[in-house]
């Protein structure tokens, strides 16, 4: 059995790591930056350990540090949470060789995962439906400009490795593809180490829906239904909830049963997701396979009233799932919003010295914070502080208990996104649950102009 799992994340994920792992009585060993020494989850851990400085290739990207302190202190699994190293093919291998069990799939599963292109090619080759693009990364802007025209405009351009909106730009025409194909390319490079771009079809009024899976090393897998993850900002994602309001049965049916199949085509094990763009007719497209947990994991949570954290310690030390995917129902709706150290106007980070934190407390409020009163963001991190996660027995009772809910919150000292959360939960548009891709672009920007 697991007995104590170090946890190579910080913030708000390794509190939640940490909770979960007290419930099971597993110790406990965080690592933290100097930035983060009086970070909260600090404190939680039955054990912590400096990492180096704030930077976090001198801190959370150290393999050898982080590997180095698992040994020291005999913890016989690492929990990654997600960014950093969750998704990387070199530090699973790593701990693979060191006898560390680390909470995530094979190293070889994570590898093609966590290269778009790889992952189309196995994701056709699995039948899954894929997104009209290239199956090869794209040599020269001159190759970009002939593959586009083949494709028609408008197309997205994308970064092979890595994640956030990093590296992904809508381009509409050959004089927009020539100022994006080189920029991206470089910035790609520097980002992740590898600037391989290709090119798909960008598919209008989308949806970007997801299937969270579970798969044990015995070969059963289920899903736990779907996440809608539509209102993004800089291609990530700002509000989350479960289930979709736009899916029929017959679709999430459907999606689940593909994104299953996928797993299995895979060899996947423990938790992941399947990301699928779906368009007005709910035909649903793979757009890429996230190796980890999601940061909007807790939605699932709520309406399954499963804990996905204890699920992926229970795989991990090679249980079997208990649970057949008629044992999974939907109950309720549940709704995230990510609260964001960002300017709401330009969405530009805003750290700084946060002198009061006091969000409410309900019974139908989940609070996932990474901050408390005097608490200093620093400019190193992801700029998001907070998750607030709220239920409700429909939709229409979660949206009134969201806004209830955003209107008493009071963080100062910086700005956040919160004005903006309001305004789009406000939205009629989000309220009837027409929610695509677009949103933020088609609703919340224009109307920032227009006051």
């Amino acid at each position: 059995m697991i007995k104590k799992v170090l946890i190579a994340n910080r913030g708000e994920i390794a509190a939640r790591i940490i909770r979960t792992c007290k419930k099971l009585d597993i110790k406990t060993v965080a690592v933290f930056s100097e930035a983060d020494q009086k970070a909260p989850y600090v404190a939680m851990a039955d054990e912590s350990f400096l990492l180096g400085p704030p930077r976090v290739n001198e801190s959370y990207l150290n393999v050898d540090k982080i590997l180095s302190i698992a040994k020291e202190c005999e913890a016989d699994a690492i929990h990654p949470g997600y960014g950093f190293l969750s998704e990387s093919g070199r530090f699973a291998e790593r701990c693979e060789a060191e006898g560390i069990i680390l909470i995530g799939p094979k190293s070889e599963v994570m590898d093609m995962m966590g290269s778009k292109i790889a992952a189309r090619k196995a994701m056709k080759k699995a039948n899954i439906p894929i997104v009209p693009g290239t199956d090869d990364a794209v040599a020269s802007t001159e190759a970009a400009i002939e593959i586009a025209n083949e494709i028609g405009y408008p197309v997205m351009l994308k970064a092979s490795a890595g994640g956030g909106g990093i590296g992904m730009q809508v381009v509409s025409s050959d004089e927009e593809l020539i100022k994006a194909f080189e920029s991206n390319k470089k910035r790609a490079q520097t980002f992740f180490g590898d600037g391989s771009m290709f090119l798909e079809k960008k598919i209008d009024d989308a949806r970007h829906i997801e299937i969270q899976l579970l798969a044990d090393h015995h070969g059963n897998v289920i899903h736990l239904f779907e996440r809608e993850c539509s209102i993004q900002r800089r291609n990530q994602k700002v509000i989350e909830e479960a289930p979709s309001p736009f899916i029929s049965e017959a679709t999430r049916n459907k999606m689940g049963e593909a994104a299953v199949d996928a797993a299995k085509a895979l060899g996947y094990t423990n938790a992941g997701t399947i990301e699928f763009l779906v368009d007005e007719q709910e035909n649903f497209y793979f757009l890429e396979m996230n190796t980890r947990i999601q940061v909007e994991h807790p939605v699932t949570e709520e309406i399954t009233g499963l804990d996905i954290v204890q699920l992926q310690l229970q795989i991990a030390n090679g249980d079997r799932l208990e649970l057949n995917q008629e044992d999974v129902n939907i109950d309720g709706h549940a709704i995230e919003v990510r609260v964001y150290a960002e300017d709401p106007k330009t969405f530009f980070p805003s750290p700084g010295h946060i002198t009061t934190f006091d969000i409410p407390n309900a019974d139908y409020i989940r609070l996932e914070t990474a901050v408390s009163d005097n608490y200093d963001v620093t400019p190193f991190y992801d700029p998001m502080i907070s998750k607030i996660i709220v239920t409700g027995k429909n939709r229409i009772d979660a949206i009134s208990n969201l806004k209830r809910t955003l209107v008493q919150c009071k963080v100062e000292g910086i700005k956040t996104n919160i004005p903006m959360l309001i305004k789009v939960v406000d939205h009629e548009n989000f309220k009837s649950g027409n929610t695509t891709t677009a949103f933020v672009q088609e609703h919340y920007l224009p109307e920032l102009h227009t006051n």
